[in-house]
């Protein structure tokens, strides 16, 4: 397990990103003039269909001003930004890269929010947070690079609370090879994709109960046939936060949705009471 989040780890280096990212802002004025999350949304939501896919992931979890979330995998913490933005909640991000988590801060800082939006570098299967502390946890674009999923999703319910809610946005395997590299790997070696079944099974299993589950394929297909349609991508853009073979790794994952060899899912979840466990487990 090492070897594989050293791999993921490397995959999302992103040395010296913070300076990048102070470079390419320049087009939005000196440093200190306040930004929208809006503008951001171009190199901070790494994942199809932006913030589209974020709204909707919130918009179905239920997420309230009074709630506090947890963003598992947050990035450079465009979705978190967007979540504190939108409804007023106190959000807290966890990412593997400290690049990342450094970026993310900063960036957080241009928009005003530091006070209501927090990072932490951490890995998922090891949460720094005490049992049942959050009402939402999100995670989008993340579990492919998690190779022991039980265990993930088993430390997402242990920070839920009883009857808190679990949304995910990820990639899934539909049974034929991915064409690499694509934005989470860029060989075989750090990608763990699961077919949809699969995942929600291991998800259930951990102690959560379905509440929603949609297949998005369709959707990101259009959205992929939009942005090729549309030209290069708006300055600055992700890019900036993967290097310049970026363009490469989002080609290849339009082309494996186009080709039928990834699907998109979004689901949502809630966090079983103890007693409810106890009697699923009994069944």
């Amino acid at each position: 397990m090492t070897d594989a989040l050293d791999g993921v780890r490397d995959h999302y280096r992103a040395s010296g990103l913070t300076e990048r990212l102070k470079i390419a802002l320049a087009v939005f004025g000196p440093e200190d003039q306040r930004l929208t999350p809006q503008q951001l949304g171009a190199l901070d939501q790494f994942h199809t269909r932006g913030f589209a896919a974020t709204a909707e992931l919130a918009k179905l979890a239920g997420i309230t001003a009074d709630m506090s979330v947890l963003d598992v995998g947050s990035g450079v913490g465009g979705p978190a930004r967007f979540l504190a933005a939108t409804y007023g909640c106190r959000v807290t991000g966890i990412d593997l890269s400290e690049p990342f988590v450094d970026a993310a801060r900063y960036l957080t800082q241009r928009t005003g929010q530091s006070e209501q939006v927090s990072f932490r570098t951490a890995s998922a299967l090891e949460l720094p947070f005490d049992d049942s502390r959050f009402d939402v946890v999100l995670l989008q674009h993340v579990a492919m690079n998690i190779a022991d999923r039980a265990r993930l999703y088993r430390e997402i319910r242990r920070v839920l609370k009883s009857g808190g809610r679990f949304a995910t946005f990820d990639v899934v395997a539909n049974g034929v090879e991915p064409h690499y590299p694509v934005p989470w790997a860029r060989t075989l070696a750090t990608s763990f994709l699961l077919t949809a079944d699969a995942t929600r099974e291991a998800i259930e299993e951990a102690g959560f109960s379905t509440l929603a589950w949609q297949d998005d394929t369709e959707a990101a297909k259009a959205w992929i046939t939009q942005l090729r349609a549309s030209g290069p991508p708006p300055s600055p853009n992700l890019g900036v936060v993967m290097g310049p073979d970026f363009a490469q790794l989002a080609s290849n994952l339009g082309r494996n949705l186009l080709e039928g060899r990834l699907g998109i899912l979004t689901a949502v979840f809630e966090a079983a009471s103890a007693k409810t466990r106890i009697q699923q487990e009994n069944r």
